[in-house]
């Protein structure tokens, strides 16, 4: 790797970049939201970058990766469409009739439900979706709701990893490796599926006492014709989810990128779906969590021009060269770590100019992308801070406590270090084995 001189520009970024990155971390402290901080350190990016010389506002334009735009936006407005159909809630409560009351059954099946459908719709769109219903089932079963809840914030996060669109980094990463639907998901559904076969196991030894409980007799089996409201719209969605699923399958042959897919996808469902209110539909859309990528892709632009990433990846450089393996592994817990303290879509966005520049001066740095997968997604279940859907997860129980006068029902840190914070440890420690023993796979050159 070249040997890059530190200058004014490069300190410049850097200190722009560590004071918005500062601000997003510690939003629960100021009480200003992170896409804040994020659109000023964007705007700090091009107006300095313009007074010195090294980022403008066309480059900065050109820095926005907006296949990840295009394609979050067009994802968020077909769940917006399908969540007023009751589909959800009456899958949910399909759930609860199947398990027949035994308790470990019902989580397994849940949490296997939130696992799919966070293969196509992101872990937060998911447990919005069923938390509330988990919530529900757990009322009229006169059960300790804590095991699910806990089980669906962990296995969306866990489910996620598997495909291209099913967590924000995966996109991130897909979209600067050039990495397709298929190829995304042959390499990461073992490592995914060994995770979740450990994380419903590790749920099942952590809350034995909970799920040892026995349930008030309920009849759920009409529970979910009842929620199913709108039938027409419903099933076309999914006949529209199925169809996706193929086009993301073939979408580099077509020549398509995933945003392509997800565009069109909506663009069907609008036409075929009769009681779809437009303006309310895209009115649902997170314009919140689009600002913060744009935000996001703009800085990292802006220190990609004056080569600091690529200054400290040379740092770097001569111990991935001695040891791929273990710099894998390595970057694997560094990501994961990270990701359980502080959001993984800034510690993605910072490594992804790193892992460019390695490979620029010719460095195998292939297993280096599926470790940083691993570890964002992995990660995520480290604390209650770890993702999104954790933080969803968390509120609603402690929203739940107050309502029913009973502390017992919320999820506090300590109750997420005891019983989410293992998992994410057994999580890990399968998928290192599964990468070191499939390490030649890995560290095969992506087509």
């Amino acid at each position: 790797m070249e040997n890059y001189i530190f200058d004014t520009p490069m300190l410049i970024s850097a200190i722009i970049m560590l004071f918005t990155f500062v601000g997003i971390f510690t939003e629960g402290l100021h009480g200003f939201h992170r896409t804040k901080f994020a659109m000023l350190g964007a705007f700090s990016m091009i107006v300095v970058g313009q007074y010195y010389g090294f980022y403008s506002p066309d480059e900065a334009i050109e820095a926005i990766d907006w296949n990840v735009v295009f394609l979050l936006g067009a994802m968020m407005t077909i769940v917006s469409i399908m969540i007023p159909t009751g589909g959800f809630e009456a899958i949910a409560y399909k759930i609860g009739h199947l398990s027949k009351g035994r308790l470990f059954i019902l989580m397994a099946l849940m949490g296997t439900v939130v696992s799919l459908i966070s293969l196509m719709l992101d872990n937060v769109t998911t447990v919005v979706i069923f938390g509330p219903i988990i919530v529900l089932i757990s009322s009229a079963l006169k059960v300790n709701p804590i095991p699910y809840l806990l089980a669906a914030a962990l296995l969306s996060d866990t489910g996620g990893v598997a495909t291209l669109v099913g967590d924000p980094p995966n996109l991130m990463i897909g979209s600067a490796k050039g990495i397709d639907f298929n190829t995304f998901f042959i390499h990461m559904s073992g490592v995914v599926f060994v995770a979740y076969i450990a994380t419903i196991f590790s749920l099942k030894y952590l809350f034995r006492k909970e799920l040892a409980e026995k349930p008030e007799p309920m009849d759920l089996s009409t529970a979910h014709k009842n929620y199913l409201t709108d039938k027409i719209t419903w099933h076309r969605s999914l006949f529209v989810l199925g169809l996706m699923v193929i086009l993301f399958i073939f979408h580099h042959t077509l020549g398509w990128d995933a945003w392509m897919v997800a565009t069109l996808g909506l663009t069907l469902l609008l036409f075929i779906a009769p009681n779809t209110d437009m303006d309310e539909a895209f009115g649902k859309i997170e314009i919140t969590l689009l600002a913060f990528f744009i935000s996001l892709f703009v800085i990292v632009g802006g220190v990609e021009q004056t080569h600091f990433l690529e200054y400290l990846g040379s740092h770097i450089e001569p111990f991935v060269r001695s040891d791929l393996l273990m710099a894998s592994i390595i970057l694997m817990w560094s990501a994961a770590v990270l990701s359980a303290m502080i959001d993984n879509i800034p510690f993605t966005a910072a490594m992804i100019p790193i892992l460019t520049g390695m490979e620029a001066q010719g460095i195998p740095a292939t297993p280096l992308w599926w470790a940083l997968a691993i570890g964002v997604g992995m990660g995520g279940n480290g604390t209650h801070l770890g993702s999104t859907a954790n933080v969803f997860i968390v509120t609603l129980s402690e929203r739940l406590a107050r309502e029913k006068n009973d502390p017992s029902l919320a999820i506090t840190p300590m109750v997420w270090f005891k019983k989410g914070t293992p998992v994410m440890l057994v999580t890990l420690i399968t998928s290192s084995i599964v990468f070191w023993l499939f390490f030649d796979f890995f560290a095969q050159p992506i087509p």
